[in-house]
């Protein structure tokens, strides 16, 4: 018996110290993916210990609608992004928004979510990310716009003004590129300056829920032709009245620019660096607004 057992002790010490031996002259690959593999055990252990209640959660998980995908802001009652895919036959259709009705989103808690009665007398209207009329070609994807998951509290002129223009310029671009892919949003940027010089963010807040107005409102912009985006647009434009006389190109920022002021990387697989100024290949030009 005391026999087996020292065998069986000595085997073990053996084969041990061999897993050693081979560890310590393995590739550095295989020592690297061990460690790692420690590494993802133990904080897989700390997070266990110390969220034993889960992980916060800030319901960013994007949002999947008919025709435009968005990450919502609980925080501030309004998206953080609204991805849109469009092309001419979007546009075309006998859908319309005499049928369509603003609504809270269902799958948001009230808790983190508007409702009409926050707008109305606040002096700011309900102003589209991805917006109704790119939707004509569904009554279901128009009607998934007016969810309150894709509002933000806008100026009225710059609604119904420079960005009612900025949107029907996109449409525009679907006669010209075979897709159109648009990311909007809004921001709140610094405007004010303290006595110190220190830069400030200042932006008010409607409603019981305190919905976040935006200080302004951004909107991104890739073109396809062929399949293969070839020209990128960004820009930032103040939520404000905005006269005709300013054109598009004036608000006209980067990739990189948005993406510090959001703090999301927009398009991940995309390799901007290769593609044209929107600006260059098409003018920029809004049409005017009548009257």
């Amino acid at each position: 018996m005391s026999y087996t057992r020292g065998f069986f002790a000595g085997t073990v010490a053996t084969l041990f110290a061999v897993g050693v031996y081979q560890y310590a002259k393995s590739p550095s690959s295989i020592q690297h993916q061990y460690a790692q593999q420690v590494s993802e055990d133990l904080n897989e252990q700390i997070k266990r210990r110390i969220l034993k209640y889960g992980v916060p959660n800030r319901g960013e998980e994007p949002r999947v609608f008919t025709n435009h995908v968005l990450s919502y802001d609980q925080s501030k009652k309004t998206p953080i992004w609204v991805a849109e895919r469009i092309t001419k036959d979007h546009i075309q259709g006998s859908a319309n928004r005499k049928y369509s009705k603003f609504m809270p989103d269902s799958q948001i808690p009230s808790l983190f979510s508007a409702d009409n009665s926050d707008f109305l007398g606040s002096g700011w209207s309900r102003g589209h990310m991805a917006p109704a009329g790119n939707n004509k070609h569904d009554q279901r994807g128009m009607d998934d716009t007016f969810y309150l998951s894709n509002i933000v509290p806008q100026n009225m002129d710059n609604n119904a003004g420079f960005w009612n223009r900025f949107e029907m310029y996109c449409r525009h671009l679907t006669k010209q590129f075979d897709s159109v892919q648009i990311i909007s949003g809004p921001l709140v940027l610094p405007t004010e300056t303290n006595e110190r010089g220190q830069k400030l963010v200042v932006y008010p807040v409607i409603g019981k829920n305190e919905v976040a107005v935006p200080t302004h409102l951004y909107k991104v912009i890739v073109v396809e032709t062929n399949g293969v985006p070839s020209a990128i647009g960004c820009f930032i434009v103040p939520n404000q009245p905005i006269e005709n006389k300013y054109s598009l190109k004036e608000f006209q920022v980067s990739l990189e620019e948005i993406q510090k002021r959001t703090g999301v990387e927009l398009f991940p697989n995309l390799d901007n660096t290769q593609l044209q100024s929107l600006c260059y290949v098409d003018s920029c030009a809004l049409v005017r607004k009548q009257g």
